[in-house]
């Protein structure tokens, strides 16, 4: 019996250690907008295919924004009662975002902002990429294919989130260096492929072969736009197309000579703005990820930055298999 208890003694003493150690490893959260998509779902894996994710130094939990400022504030309030040490946020909405990472603050939460920005002062770091000098560059591609003249669509992204502000800044900048070229439709598809192509269906009805190139926002809604095309009957040839994020699709569609695009590199995004969020909560921490080393241009300086901006890689037929093979 005594045998018994002291066994019983030394059973209950492992697994407390057990569960303090456990208690020990930081929770993060990551409050991103939205899961339907490629890109974000990549974003997504990336992060949990983090090297301090896989070896157990952290715990991460992924809340799916369901593309709702409200959902994601919510979601904020559960990380805060539940006692997260940190959390990474892609923000559906520049503004709405900023009362979500008040309460964090609040509440003695890191904040840390990746791929979408939040209008806020509080973020502790953001990682992410220029979005101005991305829609400047999918724009004057598809400006130089045209020679300057005619007519273009604008499929924007959701109305108020940042990339869709800044990626049209950069739409804009570009089309003032062109002045013969008319803007005939400008409008959001949400990042959606299926509202794109309601969108470009119902543009080609109503300006049918005046419509010369088409800058989405991202692929996704620059490849709804070549569904529409082919569902219409025309050649895509005939369309000077653009699109951001190097999704899979869409390489394959640079690969066939469809369209354009700019590859946005969301898993540097995801490591990098982790990397910086554990830093923020173990003392000593040196970062895993080998997104630094990848990007010699974008120093770790100790995770301390304020903004850390991942290079836009354009995707070109020269690389366009690499990235494919990438995604194997």
């Amino acid at each position: 019996m005594t045998k018994l208890l002291k066994t019983m003694t030394l059973a209950a003493a492992f697994m407390g250690s057990t569960a303090a150690i456990a208690q020990d490893v930081p929770r993060i959260g990551a409050a991103v907008y939205g899961l339907n998509a490629e890109f974000m779902q990549l974003w997504a894996a990336a992060l949990e295919q983090h090297p301090a994710v896989v070896e157990g130094k952290v715990n991460v939990t992924i809340f799916d924004g369901r593309y709702d400022a409200l959902v994601q504030q919510e979601q904020f309030e559960t990380m805060i009662t539940q006692g997260f040490d940190a959390i990474i946020f892609v923000p559906i909405d520049i503004e709405a975002g900023a009362t979500a990472v008040q309460a964090a603050h609040d509440a003695g939460i890191p904040v840390v902002g990746s791929n979408t920005r939040v209008n806020s002062d509080l973020l502790l770091s953001y990682v992410g990429s220029d979005d101005v000098q991305s829609g400047y560059m999918e724009a004057r591609y598809v400006l130089d294919q045209i020679g300057c003249e005619g007519g273009v669509v604008i499929i924007e992204g959701p109305i108020g989130q940042s990339a869709q502000i800044e990626r049209l800044e950069g739409n804009m900048q570009a089309l003032a260096e062109c002045p013969d070229v008319t803007v005939l439709e400008q409008q959001t598809a949400n990042w959606s492929r299926a509202e794109a192509q309601t969108l470009m269906e119902n543009w080609l009805t109503r300006h049918g072969d005046n419509i010369k190139g088409v800058i989405g926002q991202n692929d996704e809604m620059a490849l709804g736009a070549i569904e529409a095309i082919r569902g219409a009957g025309l050649d895509v040839n005939d369309f000077a197309i653009a699109g951001i994020d190097g999704v899979t699709d869409a390489l394959m569609a640079v690969k066939n000579g469809d369209m354009a695009s700019i590859l946005q590199d969301g898993a540097a995004q995801a490591q990098g703005a982790l990397d910086v969020a554990i830093a923020a909560v173990l003392d000593g921490y040196e970062p895993m990820s080998p997104i630094w080393e990848q990007y010699a241009d974008m120093p770790w300086n100790g995770g301390t930055d304020a903004e850390y901006n991942v290079p836009w890689t354009p995707v070109t037929a020269e690389n366009v298999d690499a990235l494919l093979e990438m995604r194997q």
